[in-house]
């Protein structure tokens, strides 16, 4: 089954980031879409851990770790950026000062709840961080994760069964296979990997899609 690499997903998800957006990249693979923004595009990139005016990655050998992102990868500083108290942060978050939030998951509903927290395996480490503040604080939340788990079941279903993040937070769902659109009257296909088709998209899938 072709599939969108990382860095294709990443690619992706920077298309739909519009100019002067305000934007928090979570752990994981978010943090690679600072490296695929549009030249030109002015984005004002947020980190939960007090940062704000992020660039990208540092080239090998310039990295500072003084500076780095929630996920503690040595990050850029951009002209005008600044750090600041991580209490600060939150209240950017908390207040509805970011435009779009970009995160992991373990599942997605077809109504857009949200569960990165934790899996609920006994022998699991919950790591819910800022997570919760970013999914309902944010204007809109993107959410940016492989199509199905490594046993092939699918990430997207009816109803989460892991512990809740965020409840109809999701706006809209970036995979390996598909970009997805949360709508009232269910799941709608925006776009998906050259050659795949509808068929198999929907085979990979928990829930019924929409053209």
């Amino acid at each position: 089954m072709p599939k969108w690499s990382k860095d294709q997903m990443a690619a992706r998800v920077a298309l739909d980031i519009p100019e002067g957006a305000v934007v928090n990249l979570g752990i994981g693979m978010p943090t690679l879409v600072a490296n695929h923004l549009p030249a030109g595009l002015e984005v004002m990139m947020h980190s939960e851990n007090g940062v704000i005016g992020m660039g990208p990655a540092p080239a090998a050998g310039l990295e500072d770790y003084d500076l780095i992102n929630a996920g503690k990868q040595p990050v850029t500083l951009l002209p005008g950026g600044a750090f600041f108290h991580h209490a600060d942060s939150f209240a950017m978050m908390r207040g509805g000062h970011l435009d779009i939030c970009v995160l992991g998951a373990f599942q997605v509903s077809a109504g857009g709840d949200l569960a990165n927290w934790h899996t609920g395996a006994p022998d699991a480490i919950p790591a819910v961080g800022g997570a919760m503040d970013l999914a309902i604080g944010a204007k809109r939340t993107f959410v940016m994760m492989e199509h199905t788990t490594k046993a092939g079941d699918p990430k997207i279903v009816p109803r989460c069964t892991y512990p809740l993040t965020g409840i109809a937070c999701v706006s809209r769902i970036y995979t390996d296979l598909a970009v997805l659109q949360v709508t009232p009257e269910g799941l709608r296909v925006v776009d998906c990997v050259e050659g795949l088709g509808f068929e198999k998209l929907q085979a990979a899938t928990g829930v019924p899609l929409l053209r």
